[in-house]
C-alpha cells in the first residue's frame, strides 16, 4: 500500500523510549514530518507483532535496543493536501519504552537522533499530541515499579 494518498489508513507505532539522559526524540528525514522532532517509530510490517514493530522501528532509527512497556495513547495523523484529500493517514500507537542497550545514532528515516532532557522538551517544537504522550510517558516511568 503506497503511504501517499492510502486506500486505508496505516497502522504505525510510536516509542516513548526513557532512560537517565530523558527521552529519545528524532528528527524526520522524510515527509510528511521531514525535518521536525517527533518519537521514534513508523509503519508495522505485515505479520509483525506491534512490540517487534516497536523494538525494529527504535533499532533502525536510533541504534537503541529497548524494552517495550504499555501501551500510552492511540491516536490519528491525518494530513491533508492543498485540494483537502487525504495525503497521509496514521494510526499511531504509542508505548512506553526503556532503555535497554546500545548507542544513540541516527539511523534510517532519522535526519539526527539525541536525548533531550524533559527541562529542554519545550525547545523541539513537538506536535501537541507527541508533546502530551512524552509528558504521559514520562510521568508513568517516575512512578515506582
Amino acid at each position: 500500500m503506497t503511504r501517499r494518498f492510502p486506500e486505508r489508513p496505516i497502522v504505525c507505532v510510536g516509542a516513548i523510549v526513557v532512560g537517565p539522559a530523558g527521552v529519545v526524540l528524532v528528527r524526520r528525514g522524510q515527509p510528511p514530518l521531514l525535518g521536525e522532532w517527533s518519537l521514534p517509530g513508523g509503519a508495522i510490517e505485515i505479520g509483525e507483532a506491534t512490540a517487534d514493530a516497536v523494538r525494529r522501528e527504535v533499532r533502525e532509527e536510533t541504534g537503541l535496543e529497548v524494552e517495550v512497556g504499555p501501551l500510552l495513547d492511540v491516536f490519528d495523523r491525518v494530513h491533508l493536501d492543498g485540494e483537502g484529500r487525504v495525503e497521509y493517514h496514521y494510526v499511531l500507537l504509542d508505548y512506553l519504552c526503556r532503555s535497554a542497550g546500545g548507542t544513540l545514532t541516527c539511523g534510517s528515516d532519522a535526519a539526527d537522533a539525541r536525548w533531550v532532557r524533559q527541562a529542554d522538551l519545550p525547545a523541539y517544537a513537538l506536535p501537541d499530541a507527541a508533546r502530551a504522550v512524552v509528558a504521559k510517558g514520562l510521568e508513568f516511568a517516575s512512578r515506582p515499579s
